[in-house]
């Protein structure tokens, strides 16, 4: 069954969702240790430390926070671009991490942090069709890192053994995955892939789960989940289907 992580994204103290990955398009939720409360059936959590990635600070204590109070496995993102962030992302609680800007520019680096951590380390690749051609947004989504293709081919060959693939396009939007990019991306490398962005029904998931045999281990699910389209155990039991 793949793996549901429900997604709570963190920007000054407060649960937020972005539309897009915009920095100006937040909504807010309340509190991060309440929205994940409300989220924490499924066992996992992916959180995004929105301040790190747009290089303003961190929300280190407040992951510590969730994962002390509610027990949970933290898969923690945003602005992990280098090794001392990674560890320090660990020593906050974090059970896995998912790094995208240093990864891409950097696959080195990656094969470096994949040789020590193994599959706790996942690449972001959160990517955008411009001109007809898939390219990978770095740095909050707001630069170019280049074709994703040749990105993938290259962070495959540092040994990566799990991508998170968004299509930006979808993030935030509720119009549902995009399910060819993510079996496009699957058919191209050996590593798994965890499906990100657009989400907005249990049909969209039991759509997902048909190709778990093809290389999709899980899904993260946000605005869906917080604004209550359903539930964390609807959620669970249309990917059991």
């Amino acid at each position: 069954m793949l793996t549901l992580f429900p997604a709570v994204d963190i920007r000054g103290g407060k649960a937020v969702r972005l539309f897009q990955g915009n920095a100006g398009s937040e909504t807010v939720y309340g509190s991060p240790l309440e929205v994940a409360e409300a989220l924490s059936g499924a066992g996992w959590l992916h959180v995004v430390d929105l301040d790190a990635a747009f290089g303003e600070g961190d929300n280190r204590a407040a992951v510590r926070d969730i994962v002390d109070r509610l027990g949970v496995k933290v898969d923690l993102s945003g602005g992990l671009r280098d090794t001392a962030a990674v560890e320090a992302a660990f020593a906050a609680g974090a059970s896995r991490v998912s790094v995208g800007t240093a990864a891409v520019s950097d696959p080195a680096w990656v094969g470096e942090l994949v040789r020590r951590f193994g599959d706790q380390v996942a690449v972001d690749l959160a990517c955008q069709l411009v001109d007809d051609q898939w390219r990978v947004s770095t740095h909050g989504w707001v630069s170019d890192g280049g074709d994703l293709w040749e990105v993938l081919e290259a962070l495959d060959s540092q040994g990566c053994r799990r991508f998170v693939v968004t299509d930006v396009s979808k993030d935030g939007a509720m119009t549902g995955p995009n399910v060819e990019l993510l079996r496009e991306v699957v058919a191209a490398t050996d590593a798994t892939v965890t499906a990100s962005g657009g989400v907005s029904t249990l049909a969209d998931l039991e759509s997902l789960a048909r190709y778990e045999d093809e290389g999709i281990d899980g899904v993260i699910v946000g605005k869906a989940l917080v604004e209550g389209a359903f539930t964390v155990e609807d959620a669970l039991r249309a990917l059991e289907k």
